[in-house]
C-alpha cells in the first residue's frame, strides 16, 4: 500500500482548529498523521508499507481513509470517508459535506513529530548511555533508539508500558541480534537509559 499524490483534490475540506472532529476522534486523527510522517521518513520500505497499513487499518474501524494531496510541493494529509471512493478514484457525486475531511499538513522543520528530530534525540540519548555506562549498554540504548525511531517515531521517553514490553519481548530478540552480554544486561541498560534521560522507566513485562 502507499500514498497517492494528487495535484488537486475535491476534498479540500475543513476540521476543526483544535483537533476534534465529529467522525474521528482526536487520537485517531494524531495517529494517523504519525504514522504517515513515519511512513514518509523510514529509509526502508518495507517500513514504509508497515506504517502505511497500520494507518489503513486504523482508520477503517472508522470508515475513513488517506490520501496525499501535493499542494504547491507541500504535502498534505487527507482524512475522508471511504464511501466517497470508488476502486481507488474519488467519486464527486458521493460528496455531501466537505467539512467531513481532515486535513494535516505533513511539511515543516522542526515538528516534534519530525521522524529525522526524533531519530537525533534517540541517537543523542543512547550516546550519553554509551559514554557513562560502557558498550554493551550503549549496544542496547542502540536497540532501544532504533525501535523508537523505527518503529514508532517517538522519543524514547515517550514509549508507553506496552511498547517497552514489545521492545523488550519481541524487538530485542528478533531485531537487535543480541550478545550474550546484552541479553545479560537488557533491564538494567533500559533503566540506565531513563536515569539518563531524567525519566521514570514506564512499567512493561520481561517475561
Amino acid at each position: 500500500m502507499s500514498d497517492q499524490m494528487d495535484d488537486a483534490d475535491p476534498t479540500d475540506g475543513g476540521s476543526d482548529a483544535d483537533g476534534s472532529h465529529d467522525e474521528l476522534p482526536a487520537e485517531v486523527i494524531e495517529e494517523a498523521e504519525r504514522l504517515t510522517r513515519l511512513a514518509r521518513s523510514v529509509p526502508e520500505d518495507a517500513e514504509a508499507e508497515a506504517h502505511a497499513e497500520r494507518r489503513a487499518t486504523l482508520l477503517d474501524e472508522h470508515h475513513f481513509t488517506a490520501r496525499i494531496r501535493d499542494e504547491d510541493g507541500d504535502a498534505v494529509l487527507v482524512l475522508h470517508p471511504a464511501e466517497w471512493h470508488d476502486d481507488g478514484v474519488i467519486r464527486t457525486d458521493r460528496i455531501e459535506d466537505l467539512s467531513r475531511a481532515i486535513e494535516r499538513p505533513l511539511e515543516g522543520t522542526g515538528d516534534p513529530d519530525d521522524w529525522s528530530d526524533v531519530d537525533a534525540q534517540n541517537r543523542e540519548l543512547a550516546s550519553a548511555v554509551r559514554a557513562a555506562h560502557g558498550d554493551v549498554h550503549g549496544d542496547n540504548a542502540d536497540a532501544l533508539a532504533d525501535f523508537g525511531s523505527n518503529h514508532y517515531a517517538k522519543p524514547i521517553e515517550s514509549l508507553t508500558g506496552p511498547e517497552l514490553t514489545e521492545f523488550r519481548l519481541e524487538y530485542f530478540v528478533r531485531n537487535a541480534w543480541p550478545s550474550a552480554a546484552q541479553r545479560a544486561v537488557i533491564d538494567d541498560s533500559i533503566t540506565l537509559v531513563y536515569e539518563t534521560a531524567g525519566e521514570t522507566v514506564p512499567e512493561y513485562r520481561f517475561q
